[in-house]
């Protein structure tokens, strides 16, 4: 149960930030007469709500887990996807540095899992 709230917590996360940039844009806020309006892409509202909904989900998360672990593997794992979601979807091109930085958190996410108690 615990590892399907977080594969669906990564999944809503990098789907928000996918879906906001395909939007294309960050919301309008108006305030005309009084009224105040706010507009944003259907896409864009569609990222958004996923993103809220990976907060949400992330709340329960850190109740399951040591802060000190859940957080910097899933910001890990979180970063990996959306570096080849921004590939393959928005077809965005990746820098030297860029594959190198994903190949250092990938071994920091390895590192982070080593059982200890076996050295």
């Amino acid at each position: 149960m615990q590892i399907l709230l977080i594969i669906i917590y990564l999944l809503l996360t990098t789907s928000g930030l996918v879906l906001m940039k395909l939007g294309g844009n960050t919301g309008e806020i108006l305030i005309r007469s009084g009224n105040l309006n706010f507009s944003m892409s259907l896409v864009s509202c569609a990222g958004f709500i996923c993103y809220i909904l990976s907060f949400l989900l992330f709340t329960r998360i850190v109740n399951m887990f040591n802060l000190s672990y859940i957080y910097p593997i899933s910001a890990g794992i979180i970063q990996i996807l959306t570096l080849i979601a921004s590939v393959v979807i928005l077809k965005e091109t990746i820098s030297t540095q860029g594959i190198v930085g994903a190949i250092i958190i990938i071994i920091g996410i390895i590192i982070m899992n080593i059982n200890t108690n076996k050295i």
